[in-house]
């Protein structure tokens, strides 16, 4: 029997990106995908609102849900989905050195940083955190330059990697900047979390 999983995304670009990995992963994954961009703009503009976690809510599926939005990720996880971030979080905290945490919206900002920094608790490592910031970055992603996107993240991050041992794209949106970046080892969210939701469901 095929395992079912509600991906609920609030950018479309994520459904053909998750579709190609679930059949890397798995054949007998269906995806059933949830699109609400109106859902992150309520979110930036108002914080997460009781309307927000309602409408959130109301899109979860009856088995595994996945929410790919960082900044929706707190609301969807408190509820009982998978956060698309967390389970990269916790790889990054057994790493057990200093890692860079890459972030490019300042809605996700806060909750990227809390979800790492409760996984090193977690975890009891003595793995360390700072924050690259770059919101200036985001302008790409929202036109549709996903190259450009992907090239200015790489440019910022090996402009400012100096002895990390890993780099952490808190984002999914941002997956494709890790194959420009040399070194260290990059950690995206879209394979770690899919994974995850597959041994749940």
């Amino acid at each position: 029997m095929a395992k079912s999983i509600t991906m609920i995304h609030t950018a479309g670009a994520h459904v053909a990106r998750f579709d190609a990995l679930a059949a890397q992963l798995d054949t007998q994954i269906e995806l059933h995908h949830v699109v609400r961009p109106d859902l992150l703009e309520q979110a930036q503009n108002e914080g997460i609102t009781e309307d927000v976690r309602r409408a959130l809510l109301a899109e979860f599926g009856p088995g595994v849900t996945l929410c790919t939005c960082t900044t929706l990720g707190p609301a969807a996880e408190a509820a009982g989905a998978i956060r698309i971030d967390r389970p990269m979080m916790k790889e990054a905290a057994s790493l057990g050195g200093h890692v860079l945490l890459v972030v490019a919206l300042n809605s996700t900002l806060a909750s990227c940083q809390d979800s790492l920094r409760e996984s090193i608790e977690e975890a009891g490592t003595d793995t360390t955190f700072e924050t690259l910031f770059i919101p200036e970055v985001w302008t790409l992603f929202e036109e549709g330059d996903d190259a450009g996107f992907a090239q200015a993240i790489a440019d910022r991050v090996t402009a400012t990697v100096n002895g990390h041992c890993a780099v952490v794209l808190a984002q999914a949106s941002m997956t494709d900047a890790a194959a420009l970046i040399g070194s260290p080892p990059v950690l995206t969210s879209p394979r770690l979390a899919l994974s995850a939701a597959l041994a749940r469901s």
